[in-house]
């Protein structure tokens, strides 16, 4: 506990300058003693005798920010959380803008005194907390906030400033699975509710079975939704990625056909053009593909598996230069690629670039038994994708 409290003090124990009051020499004499005392305990990590310190100090003088705003923070650590509450708020209304201890004061009332006047300490003080641990502590009290009292959007908000402020942090990743489950949720029963037999339903429902590994209930649900809506935006190239992921050479056959109704839609839609370009490639329509493929690039520069499978091509055709730029490109890209990597390593190898491609087969290796141990994460938790029996099912 020592440690935390003198962290928490990094950035509190010169809140402000002192500030005397005007009764008498001796009163600002002995003030300056108390508060000297107080300082110098905290330097040795002594919370326990800057207390009595502090107190002193503010009997003599109330107004004073630094002696209100420690003796707060040092009752709080204590686990005295109702006696800091009213030092912090002293504080913070002689001096607003101290994001810390605003939000300790937040946390305190949270759990003393009443959610609301700590809701709206925590919000004001979200915005100007620089300590990203601190930041993180005081956002996930507001999620939580905000998801007890249905306030969706407002959570979702916290959360995106928090995936930046600790993009890692575990805790904030689980508030990301939770709110975005809840939020997804909650459009769906909205969905159900105002349009029970849409297009849009049927997609949605499309979406949750693929998810749960259900490919041939989440194939069916795409082909009742774009019977409804055959230009349902969308539908027809998630019903090719379906096909597309089956070793069934009629699902085959049907994922080129989605792609190419996914581009009567929009011409442009440049992965479903990188798709009909792998397929090409296998058929051994080098040529075709190649054309697919540049396209695909020229429309979408930041498609990393574009520029692999461009590169593919051009390494296998000796255009090695070419490849090597757009391989390179990938990997900035998309730096978990590990085909992108695999391929960069056996190019810089070709280039006799051997500690470079020593580099690109470690982190392809890296990447690699990464996914493979996500695999098996999945398989535990039972998502893996059903296999499709049979392209062309019950369309009805």
């Amino acid at each position: 506990m020592v440690n935390a409290i003198c962290r928490f003090f990094a950035v509190l124990i010169c809140l402000a300058p002192v500030c005397f009051s005007q009764s008498g020499a001796d009163q600002k004499s002995a003030l300056a003693e108390y508060i000297r005392k107080a300082r110098g305990f905290l330097d040795e990590k002594r919370p326990d005798l800057a207390i009595p310190e502090l107190q002193a100090a503010i009997a003599i003088d109330p107004s004073n920010v630094e002696s209100q705003g420690n003796l707060g923070v040092l009752l709080y650590f204590r686990g005295k959380v109702a006696d800091a509450i009213p030092h912090l708020r002293a504080a913070v209304e002689r001096q607003p803008g101290l994001g810390k201890i605003q939000g300790l004061l937040g946390l305190g009332e949270v759990h003393t005194l009443g959610v609301a006047r700590g809701r709206q300490d925590l919000e004001s003080a979200f915005p100007v907390i620089d300590d990203p641990k601190f930041k993180v502590q005081v956002g996930l009290e507001l999620i939580t906030l905000y998801t007890q009292n249905g306030d969706l959007e407002e959570a979702n908000q916290v959360l995106g400033q928090l995936r930046k402020a600790a993009p890692d942090d575990p805790e904030v990743l689980y508030a990301a699975y939770r709110t975005y489950s809840d939020l997804a949720g909650e459009s769906m029963l909205a969905l159900s509710l105002a349009a029970p037999d849409s297009a849009q339903m049927h997609q949605l429902m499309a979406h949750e079975e693929s998810r749960q590994g259900h490919t041939n209930a989440a194939i069916a649900e795409f082909r009742k939704a774009l019977a409804i809506d055959p230009h349902l935006p969308g539908a027809h190239f998630e019903l090719a990625e379906l096909f597309h992921a089956s070793d069934d050479d009629a699902a085959k056959k049907e994922a080129e056909k989605e792609y190419r109704l996914t581009l009567t839609e929009n011409p442009q839609d440049a992965k479903s053009i990188s798709r009909l370009a792998e397929i090409d490639e296998q058929k051994g329509n080098t040529q075709q593909a190649l054309e697919e493929y540049r396209n695909a690039v020229r429309l979408q520069p930041g498609d990393a598996d574009a520029k692999v499978g461009l590169a593919k091509i051009l390494s296998e055709t000796n255009h090695t230069d070419e490849a090597l730029l757009l391989l390179e490109e990938a990997v900035r890209l998309e730096p978990t690629d590990a085909t992108a990597h695999y391929r960069l390593g056996t190019i810089y190898r070709k280039l006799g670039r051997s500690e470079d491609s020593k580099k690109e087969f470690e982190i392809y290796k890296k990447y690699k038994d990464l996914k493979e141990k996500l695999r098996s994460v999945y398989k535990d938790l039972q998502v893996q994708p059903d296999e499709i029996s049979g392209a062309r099912e019950d369309q009805n």
